[in-house]
C-alpha cells in the first residue's frame, strides 16, 4: 500500500472510531474530530514524544486537548498509539465507570494530560506547563546533559478563543516567550448556535501577533504536508509561543452534515453514518473497525517512543553520574515527595513573636522559611505580591530573560493564573501556589473547581479575607466566597486563627498531594495566642479541635475560624466569670474535621451539648451542620461597608459581647 494510501487509510480510522464512539453512545461531539483527524494523524505520527507504555515519562512532550468536548479524536489516537486504552473502552464512551468520559479526565484515562471542558481552561494549562518545562530545564540542565527538553501542544476550537481566560493567558505566554508552546487552532468556523459570524468575526492571526505570538497560516489543516510543515516552522521558532491557524471543515465527509452546526454536538445517525462511510471509501460498515495496515502503522508510535525514552534513560544515567546530587532531587521532585526535614523550622517560627502579626504576613514568614529547604515551591500573584506576602526573598523573578526565578508575576489575571498553576502542577516536578484577595475567587472558579476534579497539589492563597480589611468597602470584603470554598469537593479550605496555625494550615496544604488547598489570611493584625494556657496549634490538621475551655463538662460550645477564633476566646473567658462554662473550638478546617473518625468529631462537639454559637464573619449558611437547629450562627448576611475594619465589626454585630449574649440566651439565662 502506498504511503498515500496508509495515509489516507489511518486518517479515517481515526474518524470512523470517533463517529462510532458517539452514534454508539448517542451523545458527543463527532464532527470537530472528523475534522480534525489530519492534524491529530500528523502530530502524532510525526512529531509527538511519548512512549504509550509509560504514559508519565519526564521528557514527554505534553499534548492537551483544550477543545476538550472532542474527546473522542483524543481516545481514537490513544488506542491507536499503543496506550492502555482498550477498543472496549471506547465502545463503552460516555458510559458510568468507563476510562472514556464525555471530556478528558486527568488521572482517569491513560495519555490525558489535563482534564477539560470548560473552554480556555486547557489553552492556559498547557501555558503553565511550558512554564514549568522551562523553569525545570533552567534548573536541572547542565552544558552536555539536556534532561529536560520537550514541547508543550494544544488542539484549540473557536470556543476555547472566544472565553476570556484564553485572552489572559495568551497575554502571558507571549510576554514570557514560551517558545517551546505550540497550539494548532481548529479554525472551522463552527460553534453550537451556528456561523462563529455570529459573535466572532476578530482576525485571530492578528490578535496573537499583538500578543508577541509567532502565527503561522491559515493553512488547509485537513493537508498533512501542510500541517507537518506550519509544525516544523514552530518548532524553529524558539523565543515566541506559536499559532497554527489550521482551516478545516466540521463533520468532513458527511454528505449532509459537514461544515454545518448540526456536526458540532449530535451524533450524525445511523443513516448518515453509512452514507459518510461511502463518500469516504470506508468500506468497513461494522463500527469499530481498526484495519491491521493502520494498526501496524499507528504502532510506529510506540516503537518510536520506546526508542526514544531508551535513548533519555541512557543520558539521566550519565547525568547521574556528573551530577548526583541534582539528578536525586529532581527525581524526588518529579515523584512529587518533600525533602526531609522542609518543616523543621515551622515550630519555632513564632515562638519570639510578641506583638500581633497577620495572617498573611505570618504566610510570607511560612513560605520563605520553607522555600529555603524546598526548591520547588513557586508561584506568585495577580499583581498583588506586596498585599497578599507572597513574595519569595531572594528567589528572584520568573521572566523571558531569567528563566530560573522562583516568583511569578501573572499581572492582572486572575481567570489565567488559577489554570496556570493548574497546569504547572500537571506537568510535574513543581508545587505551585497562587495569591490574590478573597474577594476575587469569583474570578478563579473554574480552575479551581478543575484543581480538585483533578486532584492536584496547588496551594490557593487568599487573603484579606473578610470585613476587617475595612475602608476598600465591600467590593473588597468577601461574605459567601468561603463558603463557596468549602462546597467544592476534594478541597480542602483552611481558615488559621493567629501565626502559629497558618504554619499549622502550611504544613498541611504541602503534604496534601491529590488535592488543592485554599488558605485564607487575614490583613489585619491578630495576637499570636499563648500556647502555655491552650491546645498546641498542631490540632489544625484534625480540622477543628478544643483550643481551651472552663470544664471538661462544658454547658455551651463557642466554634470560631480565623480571626473570629478570639473573640469566641475572649467570651468563653467572660462567660467563666459569669459562672458559665465555656468551651472554645477552633476550626480552621471544616473538610479536614468532617474526615475525622466518630470518637474524634463526639470528643471535640459532643452531640449532649446543644447550646453551641458559631462565629464567623462571612454567611451562616451552612453552619447548621455544627450548631444543630438549637445553635445561634453568627455572621453576616448582607455585604460589608466602607469603614475602618473594627468599626464594621462592631456595627454588623461580630462581637464578643455578642457571642457572650447568645451563649447566655440559649442557657436561658
Amino acid at each position: 500500500m502506498s504511503s498515500a494510501k496508509i495515509e489516507e487509510l489511518c486518517i479515517n480510522t481515526i474518524r470512523f472510531l470517533a463517529v462510532d464512539m458517539v452514534q454508539q453512545a448517542n451523545s458527543g461531539h463527532p464532527g470537530a474530530p472528523m475534522g480534525m483527524a489530519p492534524m491529530a494523524y500528523t502530530l502524532w505520527t510525526r512529531f509527538l514524544k511519548c512512549n504509550p507504555a509509560d504514559p508519565k515519562w519526564p521528557d514527554r512532550d505534553r499534548f492537551v486537548l483544550s477543545a476538550g468536548h472532542a474527546s473522542a479524536l483524543l481516545y481514537s489516537m490513544l488506542h491507536l498509539t499503543g496506550y492502555d486504552l482498550p477498543l472496549d473502552e471506547l465502545k463503552r464512551f460516555r458510559q458510568w465507570g468507563s476510562k472514556t468520559p464525555g471530556h478528558p479526565e486527568y488521572g482517569l484515562t491513560p495519555g490525558v494530560e489535563a482534564t477539560t471542558g470548560p473552554l480556555g481552561q486547557g489553552f492556559a494549562n498547557g501555558v503553565g506547563m511550558a512554564i514549568t518545562e522551562r523553569w525545570m530545564a533552567e534548573h536541572y540542565n547542565r552544558p552536555g546533559h539536556k534532561i529536560i527538553d520537550h514541547y508543550t501542544y494544544a488542539f484549540l476550537s473557536d470556543g476555547d478563543l472566544q472565553e476570556g481566560v484564553s485572552a489572559e493567558a495568551a497575554s502571558l505566554a507571549g510576554t514570557l516567550g514560551l517558545g517551546k508552546l505550540i497550539y494548532l487552532y481548529d479554525d472551522n468556523s463552527i460553534s453550537i448556535e451556528g456561523s462563529t459570524d455570529l459573535a466572532f468575526t476578530e482576525n485571530v492571526g492578528r490578535r496573537f501577533q499583538s500578543y508577541g505570538w509567532h502565527v503561522v497560516g491559515p493553512i488547509d489543516g485537513m493537508n498533512t504536508g501542510e500541517v507537518e510543515t506550519a509544525i516544523k516552522k514552530a518548532q524553529a521558532e524558539k523565543k515566541r509561543p506559536s499559532l497554527i491557524v489550521c482551516r478545516t471543515t466540521i463533520g468532513y465527509g458527511s454528505p449532509h452534515k459537514a461544515g454545518t452546526a448540526s456536526a458540532h454536538g449530535e451524533p450524525l445517525g445511523q443513516e448518515e453514518v453509512r452514507l459518510t462511510k461511502d463518500n469516504l471509501g470506508w468500506p468497513y460498515q461494522q463500527p469499530f473497525t481498526v484495519p491491521d495496515e493502520a494498526r501496524a502503522h499507528f504502532s510506529r508510535v510506540k516503537e518510536r517512543g520506546f526508542s526514544q525514552q531508551k535513548e533519555w534513560s541512557v543520558k539521566l544515567e550519565e547525568y547521574r553520574r556528573d551530577y548526583p546530587d541534582e539528578a536525586n532531587q529532581l527525581e524526588r521532585e518529579l515523584a512529587g515527595e518533600l525533602p526531609e526535614g522542609w518543616d523543621d523550622a515551622l515550630a519555632d517560627l513564632f515562638k519570639t513573636v510578641d506583638k500581633p502579626i497577620a495572617t498573611r504576613d505570618a504566610s510570607g514568614r511560612v513560605m520563605n522559611a520553607t522555600a529555603r529547604k524546598m526548591h520547588n515551591l513557586i508561584g506568585g500573584s495577580a499583581d498583588l505580591a506586596p498585599s497578599t506576602k507572597t513574595t519569595l526573598t531572594d528567589c528572584g523573578d520568573f521572566g523571558a530573560e531569567n528563566c530560573s526565578g522562583r516568583n511569578f508575576h501573572f499581572g492582572v489575571r486572575e481567570h489565567a493564573m488559577g489554570a496556570i498553576a493548574n497546569g504547572m502542577a500537571l506537568h510535574g516536578g513543581i508545587i505551585p501556589y497562587t495569591g490574590t484577595f478573597l474577594a476575587f475567587y469569583d474570578y478563579m472558579r473554574p480552575p479551581l473547581r478543575l484543581a480538585a476534579l483533578s486532584g492536584i497539589r496547588v496551594v490557593f492563597i487568599f487573603s484579606h479575607d473578610s470585613i476587617g480589611l475595612g475602608e476598600d468597602g465591600p467590593t473588597h470584603q468577601p461574605i459567601e466566597q468561603v463558603m463557596g470554598l468549602r462546597a467544592v469537593p476534594n478541597m480542602v479550605t483552611l481558615r488559621p486563627a493567629d501565626a502559629t496555625e497558618t504554619a499549622e494550615a502550611w504544613r498541611v496544604a504541602l503534604n496534601r498531594r491529590r488535592g488543592p488547598t485554599a488558605l485564607i489570611t487575614t490583613r489585619q493584625n491578630l495576637p499570636v495566642l499563648d500556647r502555655t494556657a491552650l491546645a498546641p496549634a498542631d490540632g489544625v490538621r484534625h480540622g477543628a479541635y478544643i483550643l481551651w475551655e472552663a470544664a471538661t463538662l462544658p454547658e455551651v460550645i463557642l466554634i470560631g475560624t480565623g480571626s473570629e477564633v478570639h473573640l469566641a476566646l475572649q467570651a468563653g473567658k467572660l462567660l467563666q466569670e459569669k459562672g458559665v462554662k465555656a468551651r472554645v473550638v477552633s476550626m480552621p478546617s471544616w473538610e479536614l474535621f468532617d474526615a475525622q473518625p466518630p470518637d474524634y468529631r463526639e470528643k471535640v462537639l459532643p452531640r449532649g451539648i446543644r447550646a453551641r454559637v458559631s462565629i464567623e464573619a462571612g454567611t451562616p449558611l451552612g453552619w447548621e451542620r455544627y450548631i444543630g437547629l438549637d445553635g445561634t450562627a453568627i455572621g453576616i448576611a448582607r455585604f460589608g461597608a466602607s469603614a475602618p475594619g473594627n468599626v464594621i465589626y462592631e456595627r454588623l454585630g461580630i462581637t464578643t459581647q455578642r457571642v457572650v449574649d447568645e451563649a447566655l440566651r440559649l442557657l436561658g439565662r
